[in-house]
């Protein structure tokens, strides 16, 4: 795909009342897109259908993060998360997902279906931003992109446990009082 790194800068919006939904197999192949996934991220069903859920990857996004959605998602999971996606056309759109394995009626994994919503701008500004341009920082600093993921990982684990609490929790509370988050 020669549209891999193409970024415009422009920020894309979708409505407080629409969900983003997406299915895929237990490898990551959208399986499934509604017409809001569609109309966000600029392609059409037969474009997406088969393809890596990572086609929509900003590359302004931590690999941490995705770290620790895999991590949950294949011990059976389910995960909240901040992501930043691109378009096709190069344009990014935050959103917050819910994302949880799906199971066959005998209980076997079969693939994930992801939910999201449009995140509090608030807590993207005040919370989001400093922190994954903190983890970027860090990932960028090692030539091993695995080795600065997992210090990047490692950075998140560290503040959770300097915060006494664990991932769900802070993205349960993420915005909500006085509570410091991550800067």
């Amino acid at each position: 795909m020669g549209q891999d790194f193409l970024l415009t800068g422009v920020e894309r919006f979708f409505g407080d009342d629409d969900i983003i939904v997406s299915k895929t197999d237990l490898k990551g192949r959208i399986t499934y897109a509604n017409k809001v996934f569609l109309d966000i991220s600029g392609y059409k069903e037969e474009e997406v259908l088969g393809q890596p859920h990572s086609m929509i990857r900003h590359p302004e996004m931590p690999r941490c993060i995705f770290k620790m959605l895999w991590d949950a998602l294949t011990t059976g999971k389910e995960i909240f998360a901040y992501v930043n996606n691109r378009a096709k056309q190069g344009d990014n759109y935050w959103v917050y997902a819910h994302v949880t394995p799906s199971w066959d009626n005998n209980g076997s994994m079969i693939g994930y279906h992801s939910n999201r919503r449009v995140p509090e701008r608030k807590i993207l500004e005040g919370e989001i931003f400093p922190l994954y341009r903190e983890l970027k920082q860090i990932e960028g600093k090692q030539a091993n992109k695995k080795q600065g993921m997992l210090n990047s990982e490692q950075k998140i684990l560290s503040l959770l446990d300097e915060l006494g609490m664990g991932y769900d929790e802070f993205m349960a509370t993420i915005g909500q009082g006085e509570r410091r988050g991550f800067r």
